[in-house]
């Protein structure tokens, strides 16, 4: 079952005052699961932004996705691999990354 489907579900339920709260508790539990792995997740994407971020304040020259995480590697939290720096760079922190297109034959990447 979809989320919005569920949600629906449980709104409508609670409007109409269903009473049992066994079931509720149970509804309710599966429209949160999830959260805390995703919650995990984004703490880990926003420590692994300041070290990111950290080695591009040191230069001004445009660096690749794998010389960030060569230079970074230490400071990224347990697990976090090369490809989910480069999905940090083109997804999540353009606010504060720019993408500099060509440079050295692949996209590379400077503080904003």
């Amino acid at each position: 079952m979809k989320k919005a489907t569920l949600s629906a579900v449980v709104a409508y339920l609670t409007e109409t005052g269903y009473s049992d709260t066994a079931i509720m508790d149970e509804l309710n539990a599966e429209l949160r699961r999830g959260e805390a792995a995703k919650a995990e997740r984004k703490s880990a994407y926003d420590e692994a932004k300041a070290a990111v971020l950290e080695v591009l304040a040191m230069t001004t020259a445009p660096l690749t996705a794998a010389e960030i995480y060569d230079e970074c590697a230490d400071k990224l939290p347990e697990g976090f691999t090369k490809g989910k720096v480069s999905y940090g760079l083109t997804r999540l922190w353009g606010d504060a990354i720019v993408k500099v297109e060509g440079v050295k034959g692949v996209n590379c990447y400077r503080r904003a």
